[in-house]
């Protein structure tokens, strides 16, 4: 398991030109999330735990375990979530996994700051805006997670939402080729694999998948 212990670190391309171009006043004030009383390594703990049991354990994503297995996942937590360093990690990201085709796939954890889902949003907007500016559309793609997850047209008590409620705030870089090729080989028919995980977690119900997600902030 490869980790960043340290607040994102800063590469040699900046995200401030990409930011003076499309945003400007953003604020986290609303529904401020602050985590920094938990230590680095534990918030790594919590997410490692939260992929076996929910996201492997669940069977939320047929391909996940094996990564796992094979130590290619990497965890980055950053310590200061406002929107510039976000991005700027998120793109230092995207360079690393350029330089280390080792590492299969990237969780960038957010700590402080986007606890409100729709801030959260645009936060996940810019990121795929960025991907595109910088040339790495069609190579990376970005998943969402996040504690207060909603899918569009679902009431917040849906235990569908817990699908992808995580622990915390995260942007989760994958690699599109890898994608391409797990699903090449996969048995089933992936565009059944939404569908069979709302059935799966409603059938479960709201408290048990609550309960399940929370287990591993203990």
């Amino acid at each position: 398991m490869k980790t960043i212990l340290t607040a994102a670190y800063f590469g040699l391309k900046t995200v401030q030109p990409f930011l003076n171009l499309v945003y400007s006043g953003y604020s986290t004030a609303n529904g401020y999330l602050n985590c920094n009383m938990i230590p680095s390594e534990n918030i790594i703990v919590n997410t490692h735990k939260w992929i076996e049991d929910v996201v492997v354990g669940c069977n939320f994503c047929p391909f996940a375990a094996r990564e796992l297995a094979r130590d290619s996942v990497r965890f980055t937590v950053i310590e200061k979530g406002d929107i510039g360093t976000s991005l700027q990690a998120f793109l230092d990201e995207c360079i690393y996994l350029d330089e280390n085709p080792g590492t299969e796939t990237s969780f960038l954890i957010i700590t402080e700051g986007f606890s409100d889902f729709l801030a959260y949003l645009d936060l996940v907007g810019l990121a795929e805006e960025l991907l595109e500016n910088e040339g790495f559309e069609g190579i990376y793609q970005v998943a969402s997670f996040h504690p207060e997850y909603m899918f569009e047209g679902s009431p917040a008590d849906d235990p569908a939402n817990y699908t992808n409620r995580s622990p915390y705030p995260m942007l989760h870089l994958l690699r599109e080729e890898s994608i391409e090729k797990a699903l090449e080989h996969y048995k089933g028919d992936p565009e059944e694999i939404p569908g069979r995980n709302v059935d799966f977690a409603r059938e479960k119900g709201i408290v048990y998948m609550k309960m399940l997600r929370d287990l591993s902030m203990k």
